[in-house]
């Protein structure tokens, strides 16, 4: 493992100077396997109280597509995907939404007081009546509503992005309460105290610097090496849309991003997986993977990525393949991975689902 100031001048090397640290990780790597997980997406509501500069996702209430999915709908959702074989169902959705009154008056009209208690019933019955396990990122919750959603989800995750906190004061976050870094390592850390297997994260390009990404990381380490939770960490780059409030961004180029990925990979071993999303990063997967990459995330037959929805998921098989041109191969994981399907980590409910599906792949 490298050092912050090692760390550092990686990052400032040029590519020729790198390459040394690509061949080194190849040679080291424990096994050839790229993982993934075949899943489908579930964005419950678009309503959310943060407003990101670079997002698309959050709706305002006059102009939703929908307040909250009905159960109805989710189950619908549910038997297409695993007829597709999706074992994953990630419920992602706008942060602390039912603060906001037509939400709540919606969860009162389904029967619930709070999405956690809605999102606690709809991950119970995705256990109980599918082969599948639930994933959630809702955002922030308390420390007790973490403990609630525990006990019905193989995995939890919450992007750290950065740990920047003058990225609050512009159009990145200004308006975005729930991005506050102390707050989202502060429950990065409460879900390592409940043993919780979570994914984390940077964004990258959204105004933050190299050092960022370092003490990022670092902070991650830290978290990691006292909990052993992490099971993964995304390295995201930002992209620019038409209409967002940071159109005029440009995104990180892809030597940058091939050296982070590097520096990530030497920081973290093979104590967690370096995941890229292939969706953001078409035909350049190769490159990642040879940087230290060895997960390509979520990736859904039947869902669009309505974070990023303007980039369809690849093909599966083509990815495949494409992987398979640099002697690696892609293989597909749970939404734990195998060294957390344990008790310590699983209630009993979730352990008997993980140890089944384990045993389909």
């Amino acid at each position: 493992m490298i050092s912050k100031t090692q760390a550092r001048k990686i990052l400032d090397y040029n590519l020729t100077d790198i390459l040394k640290y690509v061949i080194e990780i190849n040679q080291n790597r424990c096994d050839n396997n790229i993982t993934y997980s075949r899943n489908i997406f579930l964005p419950l509501t678009h309503i959310c109280q943060n407003n990101c500069g670079y997002c698309t996702f959050k709706q305002t209430p006059e102009k939703a597509q929908y307040i909250l999915m009905n159960e109805s709908e989710i189950h619908n959702q549910l038997k297409i995907a695993q007829q597709y074989n999706c074992k994953e169902a990630l419920y992602t959705f706008g942060e602390n939404a039912d603060t906001i009154d037509i939400v709540k008056d919606k969860l009162k009209e389904y029967g619930y007081e709070s999405m956690v208690d809605y999102v606690y019933n709809l991950s119970h019955d995705t256990l109980t009546k599918y082969n599948i396990l639930p994933h959630t990122n809702m955002g922030i919750i308390t420390h007790d509503e973490l403990k609630q959603l525990k006990q019905v989800n193989a995995s939890m995750g919450l992007m750290l992005e950065t740990t920047n906190r003058k990225l609050l004061n512009t159009i990145v976050h200004k308006d975005s309460p729930g991005k506050d870094p102390k707050k989202r390592l502060r429950y990065i850390k409460q879900a390592g105290i409940e043993q919780i297997p979570f994914t984390t994260g940077l964004l990258i390009g959204i105004g933050e610097t190299f050092n960022d990404h370092i003490d990022s990381l670092f902070e991650i380490k830290k978290l990691h090496e006292k909990y052993g939770h992490i099971q993964e960490i995304i390295i995201q780059n930002f992209k620019p849309k038409p209409g967002i409030a940071m159109e005029n961004y440009k995104e990180p180029n892809l030597v940058d991003l091939m050296k982070l990925v590097i520096v990530a990979k030497l920081i973290f071993k093979d104590t967690l997986s370096i995941q890229i999303p292939p969706n953001l990063n078409r035909q350049l997967m190769p490159f990642f993977i040879l940087a230290g990459a060895d997960d390509v995330g979520g990736i859904s037959p039947v869902s669009l990525d309505y974070v990023n929805p303007e980039a369809p998921w690849p093909e599966i098989d083509k990815l495949k393949d494409e992987i398979r041109s640099i002697n690696y191969k892609m293989v597909e994981r749970l939404a734990v991975y195998d060294k957390f399907i344990k008790k310590e980590y699983l209630n009993d409910l979730v352990y008997e689902k993980a140890s089944y599906l384990r045993n389909k792949i």
